[in-house]
């Protein structure tokens, strides 16, 4: 299925959205006329410090969402205030999964270019009164600052002077001090309740070469003064945030009022994504990468949305997800099960259905002629008969999956057993007759059984019935393929839930990855491509992972057949 660019108004005609909180506020604005020439302007702006993951495909189908719902403009803009963590790549990649998630840009900025604005408005934050250089440790800003019950003390370089601070602050931009030595502190006040409003610190000294100034500053803004700046600069109407920049808001207002600059944004919050048996601080998906728990930001285990796209998922089943947690104001956790039960939906209708065996059992049909071969006529999508229909050959040698034998079987196992009857898939019963053992191991490693040549096509003349039906391939046309079943990276739903003493990584599920090699699959997927997406009959969604070549298959699980989240559903 194309993964295709969906930014299109029609779309929101076909689809409307549901109203929520933000467009209620929206619509307050442009009744007002708060809003400029009435056109709406939101950003989506990420630091490009990491891959973008699951909780960002939230913020960005808000952020893009809200101006393709109001006909206005939304800016990728990259917050690259801290170079130390930041790199091209990151930036690369954030502009892959926003075209991959099916939105474009109007305008794509980057904080760097405001670095001389942010650095013109600190002065005048200094001329006017409201920011002095302190010369106090990162750790005595900690101590000063109070607690929530208790108000935090003055820095004794408080006072200093407009003259003395603005030589400060110049000699600062000029690297005359060492880093760390000095910042740049808004003064505000240190008796807030709002600790944000503590007279925080906006500039911090540090020499670190800049993806894209180079090393021409050695003096960078905090992201809370830079944030509101940016959006005052681009004409930002609505700053959407999550929820835990709500208490940061009081210095958003204060810098844009302070500044000077003339628009007036409004930042309005809503609570993150917090997805059950997911990790989701960018901090601690790179120490995964690093420490290699993972192989990499795309790794199918990783709720990134690279690795999410390795994995198999679609644009479209991540964007409806989104749509169905909603837009809430206060933070919950989201089972992992509802974003598995939308590509179940989504691929159901638009992935072929094929033939393949992960644990061969080779089965050999006595009766069948020898060197013969049957071509059927299957289809490849039962919800979906557009899609057509495939030719599969069938022949004397087959492979069933191990499962799908018991020598001894227990009652109402409606699979294969000695002297039972299946039915093969399309095809024909058969019935197996007698069990081929390693002498050594006593391993079962063949089925000698027989068909019924009345039965072609998957029904007997004599309307006899058979309860079990079986996926299967046939063994001189099979294509042999590697299968990577994955599973939860984390054994607990919240993987912060630790002992005392341990941390995030003592939940990392030592199962979350089973690799299966020599796995036979039907000729057909020889021809398939990275990405393309299957459904195994009675086995899964399958997605043809990147690392597959033109001798070798490989397949990542999606997601298994069983859909919880609907039985939860359902059951109301």
């Amino acid at each position: 299925m194309a993964d295709e660019i969906i930014n299109n108004p029609a779309i929101e005609e076909e689809n409307p959205v549901p109203s929520n909180f933000i467009y209620d506020f929206i619509d307050e604005d442009l009744a007002a006329g708060r809003v400029p020439d009435n056109i709406i302007r939101t950003r989506f702006p990420p630091e490009p410090n990491g891959y973008l993951h699951i909780g960002h495909a939230k913020a960005i189908c808000i952020d893009f969402g809200t101006a393709l719902k109001y006909g206005g403009k939304c800016n990728l803009r990259f917050d690259d205030t801290n170079p130390s963590k930041e790199d091209v790549e990151y930036v690369e990649s954030i502009q892959e999964d926003v075209k991959w998630l099916g939105f474009n840009w109007d305008n794509i900025f980057y904080a760097s270019e405001y670095f001389g604005t942010m650095y013109e408005c600190a002065v005048k934050l200094i001329k006017d009164g409201k920011a002095f250089v302190c010369d106090l440790t990162a750790e005595q800003i900690r101590e000063h600052r109070g607690t929530l019950t208790e108000p935090g003390k003055n820095s004794p370089y408080r006072e200093r002077s407009v003259e003395e601070n603005l030589d400060l602050f110049e000699r600062m931009k000029n690297g005359e001090f060492p880093d760390g030595s000095k910042v740049l502190r808004a003064k505000i006040d240190m008796a807030s309740p709002n600790i944000n409003m503590r007279d925080p610190v906006i500039y911090r000294i540090l020499r670190a070469h800049h993806h894209r100034t180079g090393d021409q500053w050695c003096i960078y803004p905090m992201y809370d003064y830079a944030h509101p700046i940016e959006d005052v600069v681009e004409g930002i109407t609505h700053s959407l945030c999550s929820l835990e920049f709500e208490d940061h808001r009081p210095l958003y207002d204060w810098v844009k009022v302070n500044v000077d600059l003339p628009a007036k944004p409004r930042q309005i919050e809503f609570a993150r994504l917090n997805l059950a048996y997911t990790q989701m601080s960018k901090r601690k998906l790179l120490q995964l990468v690093n420490e290699k728990y993972v192989s990499g930001w795309d790794d199918p285990r990783m709720p990134t949305i690279s690795g999410l796209r390795r994995r198999g998922y679609t644009p479209g089943s991540i964007r409806t997800f989104c749509e169905k947690i909603g837009v809430a104001k206060n933070n919950s956790l989201v089972d992992f099960a509802l974003l598995e039960h939308c590509i179940r939906d989504e691929l159901n209708f638009s992935a072929s259905r094929v033939m393949a065996v992960l644990r061969p059992l080779k089965v050999v049909i006595e009766n069948y002629p020898e060197g013969q071969v049957e071509w059927f006529d299957v289809e490849n999508n039962p919800e979906n008969p557009e899609m057509g229909t495939r030719k599969l050959p069938f022949s004397r040698e087959i492979y069933i999956e191990q499962d799908d034998f018991m020598e001894d079987p227990p009652n109402k196992f409606f699979r294969l057993a000695p002297g039972k009857e299946v039915r093969l898939k399309n095809t024909y019963f058969i019935t197996c007759r007698s069990v081929v053992k390693d002498e050594t191991t006593g391993e079962i490693v063949e089925l000698r059984c027989t068909y019924d040549p009345e039965s072609k096509g998957g029904n007997s003349p004599d309307g006899r019935k058979v309860k079990g039906t079986l996926h299967w391939v046939s063994a001189s046309h099979a294509v042999k393929a590697e299968v990577r079943l994955y599973d939860h990276l984390f054994m607990k739903i919240d993987p912060e839930d630790v002992e005392e003493g341990k941390d995030f990584r003592s939940n990392i599920n030592p199962n979350s990855l089973e690799i299966i090699e020599n796995c036979m699959v039907e000729p057909d997927l020889v021809r398939a491509k990275p990405g393309d997406r299957f459904q195994f009959l009675r086995m899964g969604y399958y997605c043809v992972d990147n690392d597959s070549t033109e001798n070798k298959l490989i397949f990542n699980r999606t997601v298994g057949l069983k859909d919880t989240w609907a039985k939860v559903v359902t059951k109301g």
